[in-house]
């Protein structure tokens, strides 16, 4: 047996590493052998730490990339991209209005890989507030915020904005003149609020203006505080996704009949000498999907292993998003401009990228009414959207139906339209005067008014195609979403000096918040 194995090392290896998986240490770790089996399969997803958050089984509808496209891996992978380049820029830098732009500087030209560092940790923050807000869009468009989801839906609406604040205060850290002034803008913006307003500014900064009291409170909440909570947040969110039985898909995936399925009053007695009447069972097996029939494994299974099939899916995402991110750092360095200065203005300043709707917003009414009113209003109303749409019908679909795709594109373009003619209908046509001085009627009634008319406007556009309350929904989160971005894009391209209207080429060099 010992010339055997001299002459066949390949042998004597694998016998090797046979002992080493079989003896106790080994077994005590990696409590199962390799997934080549059902029972295998079943158990490396139950017994690992790092697995165990996903259930057994998911159904075959969730896993296709053309319905999640992997937003929710993407974003929580990017949290932990942050986290990790977060924690070693710790290591070269210290929250002073007098060392942190120097520390921004030396990391970029004396520490090794730096520049690549400060890219990753940049265009990543950015990249996950953009992912989360596509992740938002998707579920909504899908109809995964339906029963059994409504709070988890509200979770992922307080996750965006968690996610907004995460990066909003990583952005005064660089202490740069984008960074101060963006800030300024931003802060001068919370304290808009009602009553309040002023002190909440001065408990945001720890002043009257951005010093060192600010930057070391932005560094507290960015690098301990906020973390801290959307860690928590995406743990309940995650939770939450297995207790209600996975991802949302349409009824013929998880076993149950249409919801648009009425049964008349013959055919339900039909059904009730076939299927005696009795209340419907609930069961799960050693974390496979919660499911719901009359009886219990007679309806078809529609669901595969999560190993290999979504651990794949999941690794092709974070490979994915790891090349791109890695990528983008190599071609694109992150900004850093002079260091900050309160006597300089930076002509424009900008609030950051993802608070220029708001900035936009302000132009054309009151301030607080901008900065307080009309976010809150709009962060309710999507908290509140699962609980007034009750309809169980479609889940799991995108757009609900070809209907609901013709309302959305209607509702894309008409708020497109919209958007950008009453933006240059405020710059170019000199209105204010038909309306006096009276900063109640100008900046409060005629803002509302026009609100008010665009959505009627819409409303009447959507009747053509006799929509039911989840279509009428689908209009009006478009509407939402493309005012976002068309407000975002004006503000960050096409406002110059002095937030006049320009084009995009004769802006001046640092027009933009990246």
């Amino acid at each position: 047996m010992a010339t055997e194995n001299t002459q066949n090392p390949s042998a004597a290896k694998l016998a090797f590493l046979d002992k080493i998986r079989q003896s106790s240490v080994w077994r005590s770790i990696f409590r199962q052998g390799y997934p080549d089996n059902d029972e295998n399969r079943s158990l490396v997803m139950f017994n690992s730490f790092f697995l165990h958050i996903h259930p057994v089984k998911v159904k075959n509808h969730t896993i296709k990339l053309t319905y999640t496209w992997g937003l929710g891996v993407i974003a929580a992978f990017l949290f932990f991209i942050l986290v990790v380049t977060g924690g070693i820029l710790m290591f070269f830098y210290i929250p002073s209005v007098d060392k942190a732009y120097l520390d921004m500087q030396l990391l970029e030209t004396s520490v090794t890989f730096g520049m690549l560092l400060r890219n990753l940790h940049r265009w990543g923050a950015h990249l996950m507030v953009l992912v989360v807000f596509l992740h938002m869009c998707r579920v909504f468009f899908t109809g995964g915020y339906k029963k059994p989801r409504e709070f988890n839906w509200a979770l992922g609406v307080i996750l965006w904005v968690v996610t907004l604040l995460l990066s909003f205060t990583g952005y005064l850290l660089p202490y740069d003149q984008l960074a101060y002034w963006a800030i300024t803008i931003a802060s001068n913006i919370a304290g808009f609020v009602p009553l309040i307003g002023e002190q909440f500014k001065f408990f945001l900064l720890g002043a009257n203006s951005i010093g060192q009291e600010a930057l070391q409170r932005f560094y507290a909440l960015h690098i301990f505080l906020l973390p801290f909570v959307i860690t928590a947040l995406i743990g309940v969110h995650f939770w939450r996704i297995r207790k209600d039985g996975g991802l949302s898909a349409p009824a013929s995936e998880v076993g149950v009949p249409s919801a648009d399925v009425v049964p008349s009053e013959a055919g339900a007695a039909t059904a009730e000498a076939i299927l005696p009447a009795q209340p419907e069972k609930t069961y799960g097996l050693m974390a496979l999907m919660k499911r719901t029939s009359p009886m219990v494994g007679k309806a078809p299974d529609n669901t595969v292993f999560s190993w290999p099939h979504l651990m794949v899916m999941e690794l092709l995402a974070v490979l994915g998003t790891t090349l791109f991110l890695l990528i983008l750092s190599f071609i694109v360095n992150a900004p850093l401009r002079d260091m900050a200065n309160p006597n300089v203005t930076e002509d424009p300043a900008k609030a950051p990228w993802f608070f220029s709707s708001l900035q936009e917003v302000l132009l054309h009414m009151n301030p607080t009414m901008a900065g307080f009113v009309v976010p809150l209003v709009v962060i309710v109303a999507l908290m509140a959207i699962p609980y007034l749409d009750r309809e169980q019908k479609n889940v799991g679909i995108w757009f609900d139906s070809p209907k609901g795709k013709s309302i959305c594109l209607f509702s894309a373009v008409y708020t497109t339209i919209a958007e950008i003619g009453l933006v240059l209908f405020d710059a170019l046509v000199q209105w204010q005067p038909f309306f006096g001085e009276s900063e109640l009627v100008r900046g409060w009634l005629v803002p509302i008014a026009t609100i008010g008319v665009l959505m009627v406007i819409l409303y009447l556009g959507l009747r053509r195609w006799s929509p039911n309350r989840r279509e009428v929904a689908l209009g009006f989160f478009t509407a939402f979403v493309i005012t976002y971005i068309v407000l975002t894009i004006i503000t960050q391209f096409f406002r110059g000096s002095g937030m006049q209207l320009m084009p995009v080429w004769q802006l001046p060099p640092g027009g933009l918040t990246f």
